[in-house]
């Protein structure tokens, strides 16, 4: 399985698609269109490690709601995420039994090879 979740109005996501030699293999799943389903953010998190690692603390809300301020436990960051997209932190791809998960130089190398 090759999935990746992305929003297609994201200037970083789209960049990373391009560079994809093989996009074509690839399920693309637009999360604002197609939100993520509590199964498949559990997928997420079980190749992941936990909830926190998929969760954007770059989000506008984080800050508008004042989180950096709360500390968060792993079903919060779980709620968050499934509460608005903006909270998981794009792209995620799953190639197998990996997972790649934001936008980070090294992360997007290690997806394209």
């Amino acid at each position: 399985m090759k999935k990746i979740y992305h929003l297609k109005s994201c200037d970083s996501c789209r960049k990373i698609l391009k560079q994809l030699p093989n996009l074509a293999e690839f399920e693309l799943r637009d999360i604002k269109e197609n939100p993520i389903t509590v199964s498949e953010l559990e997928e997420m998190k079980a190749l992941s490690g936990s909830y926190e690692s998929l969760f954007s603390r770059r989000a506008k809300l984080y800050k508008e709601r004042g989180l950096k301020d709360v500390k968060l436990t792993e079903e919060d960051y779980k709620k968050l995420i499934l509460d608005h997209y903006t909270f998981l932190s794009r792209p995620v791809a799953i190639v197998g039994t990996r997972i790649f998960i934001g936008n980070s130089p090294k992360t997007i190398t290690e997806l394209i090879s």
